[in-house]
């Protein structure tokens, strides 16, 4: 004899699942990928074109639809479009172990691309390849935190590799030429020099001042005056 699957049972897979924990219950909805960051942000507008499918669910891997009476308790209503933009808004996307590994993968990919452009072997003043760099991270113990993007983990990951890794590596020098007019020169010269590593130029002519110096740090003169 077959066995019978509850008719409240409905099976989904390739699903992005977006979980709120209310009133004592957990409430999941299944959407397609991509699509609630999208929503989140504005993009997306039409939840049909979010949900896979129009319900609110207990446990999507295991197709089990909330009850009503469950919907009523912890949303104060069952009206299905109040609720899923609730979860959408207020719920936390689950990501499944071989999506996460990916995401982190290609974050720390990202972290040493980016090392890679910002810094340089000292002795040579050149850049390192990226698989250098991911070689000296791992060295170094760095991990990639999850939820914070690659641009703002690189400042950490350099200092890591400065102190916990055997590759030689520093920040990339900016080279900066200034030229003023001469009337100028004595009030700004000062700010102008201001945190140089090193200045290659400082000369005072007829008309102008000019000066070419190199940064670690990225200056801004636009506020000199």
């Amino acid at each position: 004899m077959p066995i019978q699957q509850p008719s409240n049972q409905i099976k989904l897979t390739n699903v992005s699942v977006v979980r709120l924990k209310k009133g004592g219950k957990r409430f999941e909805i299944a959407c397609y990928k991509n699509k609630v960051q999208e929503w989140r942000s504005g993009v997306e507008t039409d939840l049909d074109d979010v949900l896979q499918i129009a319900n609110v669910f207990v446990n999507v891997s295991k197709g089990e639809v909330a009850k009503s009476q469950d919907l009523q308790k912890a949303f104060g209503t069952t009206d299905r479009d109040t609720i899923v933009k609730e979860i959408l808004q207020k719920g936390e996307v689950q990501v499944g172990e071989k999506e996460r590994e990916h995401d982190l993968s290609s974050i720390r990919r990202e972290i040493a691309t980016l090392v890679a452009e910002k810094c340089v072997d000292p002795s040579t003043q050149r850049p390192y390849p990226v698989g250098v760099i991911d070689k000296a991270m791992t060295e170094a113990g760095f991990s990639v935190r999850p939820g914070k993007n690659a641009k703002s983990q690189v400042s950490e990951c350099i200092k890591l590799l400065q102190t916990h890794s055997k590759l030689p590596i520093q920040r990339a020098r900016m080279r900066i030429r200034v030229t003023l007019p001469s009337a100028d020169a004595d009030k700004l010269r000062p700010k102008v020099l201001e945190g140089a590593d090193t200045v290659e130029k400082d000369e005072q002519g007829a008309d102008d001042w000019e000066a070419v110096s190199r940064y670690t740090a990225v200056r801004c003169f636009c506020c000199l005056y």
